[in-house]
């Protein structure tokens, strides 16, 4: 495939990307407000319980073998067989253990009504294994229209049993359902739509080169599920199940810009990586392109949201959900933050650099934890919010900075890219404050403060439109 080839696929499947996560965080925003309204906090605080079990055995539920169909340039009719089978035994044999461990769970959580929504929800495992293969194929081949498909046949039905159960009073359970029936609807999309279908198959020669290249994917994935998620054990053992809900809500809230703006990019990227590693120079410069556009348009987002952060929670969700914004600054800076680790994390996974990328995230993990619990015990959800800035930015960020340099990619080159983005978004806060102090409504703050401050990043960042330009015709000449 030539380089011009190469991105016209890459700015189809972007552009589909795009849209579908688009259309689908609008579509949750408006479904959580919704259930919000329907759902008490400590039902949140439930469902936070099982999520966290579940997204616990997900991450590594296929260990981390469909990633290598993903990477590699090879034809994948010998590996895929292994591939598949590999990752049926693994969800299945998850999901009876989470079965058996949910009252262990729930009990260490103080939280025993989530024993049967883990029970349940334990069934995505399954679900997960047999979608693997179709998923990898997918994401190698640059089929994200065919990803939307599956994605929004998902979300309507999920949304569609969601909003019954929560009308019936099912509270937790309703969330629960929700998630089988999106897995379950975009299994039946998946499978329809991919026209590449392996039976399980066994080669031990494959089986030990996928376990070497996944096994160190998949510990990293466990790890990055601590790590995104430990806080919510931390705040739910330490502070309750009420804060808990609270802090619950914010994450997803601040989690926007990254399921926006980086999901549609990492859909190819650990694909498009791969495609030229080989040539240096353009693996080299690959990274710092696509960070630097990233850029672009996740800090005026996370900007937004952290800057208006309180009005926002208390005109959108209700005056009870208020206590929510006191976190939600933080993790906005967090989740800009984690759109360009997790762009770094694909970069060196296309390098095959998987056993750097688990220790990078061992290392997050251990000095995690103790500062999550100390915020927590100083300052509640706001407190655990900061350790997690603390350690992303002064730790996690320079340890793949390291990790870069053998690619010849440097932190000087990655902070001119970043700079204007950064002036903008620094610009944009102080817009945002000076028309909260002069205007009282909230409603009022959100409108003015928003298309001010969004004017006056248009004007930093200006200058940059000559690069995206030619990023545009290069894409439209393919």
């Amino acid at each position: 495939m030539s380089t011009r080839q190469l991105e016209g696929k890459v700015s189809s499947a972007i552009r589909w990307s795009a849209v579908n996560s688009l259309l689908q965080r609008l579509a949750a925003v408006g479904f959580s407000i919704l259930l919000a309204r329907l759902i008490a906090p400590e039902q949140f605080g439930v469902f936070a319980v099982a999520l966290v079990v579940l997204n616990i055995v997900l991450s590594v539920s296929e260990l981390g073998v469909s990633a290598a169909l993903v990477r590699t340039n090879d034809p994948v009719e010998k590996m895929a067989p292994t591939v598949t089978t590999l990752s049926l035994a693994s969800g299945t044999l998850l999901a009876l253990i989470c079965v058996i461990g949910a009252p262990w769970f729930s009990n260490a959580m103080d939280t025993p009504e989530a024993t049967g929504v883990i029970q349940l929800m334990s069934v995505a495992l399954v679900i997960a294994g047999a979608t693997a293969v179709p998923g990898a194929m997918m994401q190698r081949n640059f089929r994200q229209d065919h990803k939307f498909y599956a994605d929004t046949a998902a979300f309507v039905c999920g949304t569609a049993v969601a909003v019954v159960l929560a009308f019936m009073g099912f509270g937790a359970w309703s969330l629960a359902w929700q998630r089988i029936v999106q897995n379950l609807a975009a299994a039946i999309i998946m499978f329809w739509l991919t026209k590449d279908r392996f039976r399980p198959g066994w080669d031990p020669v494959q089986a030990r080169a996928l376990l070497a290249f996944g096994l160190p994917l998949a510990g990293s994935s466990l790890l990055i599920f601590g790590v995104m998620n430990v806080d919510y054990i931390v705040v739910g053992s330490l502070l309750g199940t009420v804060p808990l809900g609270f802090y619950l809500l914010a994450f997803n809230l601040a989690s926007w810009p990254v399921s926006a703006f980086s999901a549609p990019v990492r859909s190819v990227s650990l694909a498009a990586f791969s495609k030229v590693r080989e040539d240096p120079e353009l693996f080299q410069k690959s990274f710092g392109r696509a960070l630097g556009l990233l850029a672009l348009v996740t800090v005026p987002a996370c900007v937004l949201l952290a800057a208006l952060a309180e009005p926002l929670i208390r005109v959108v969700y209700g005056e009870r959900w208020a206590p929510a914004a006191a976190a939600l600054a933080m993790l906005v800076l967090l989740g800009a933050v984690r759109v360009a680790l997790e762009l770094g994390y694909d970069y060196l996974a296309s390098a095959g650099r998987s056993r750097a990328i688990l220790v990078i995230h061992l290392v997050w993990l251990g000095a995690l934890v103790p500062l999550l619990a100390l915020g927590a015990k100083l300052d509640g959800i706001r407190g655990v919010a900061v350790a997690h800035v603390i350690v992303a930015v002064l730790l996690i960020a320079p340890a793949y900075l390291i990790a870069f340099k053998p690619y010849g990619v440097r932190a000087g080159a990655l902070g001119a890219r970043l700079l204007r983005p950064f002036l903008g978004g620094v610009l944009m806060v102080a817009v945002v404050l000076a028309v909260r102090s002069l205007i009282d409504g909230e409603l009022l703050q959100i409108l003015v403060g928003g298309t001010l401050s969004c004017l006056a990043y248009v004007l930093v960042v200006f200058p940059m439109r000559h690069e995206i330009l030619g990023v545009l015709r290069k894409r439209a000449d393919a």
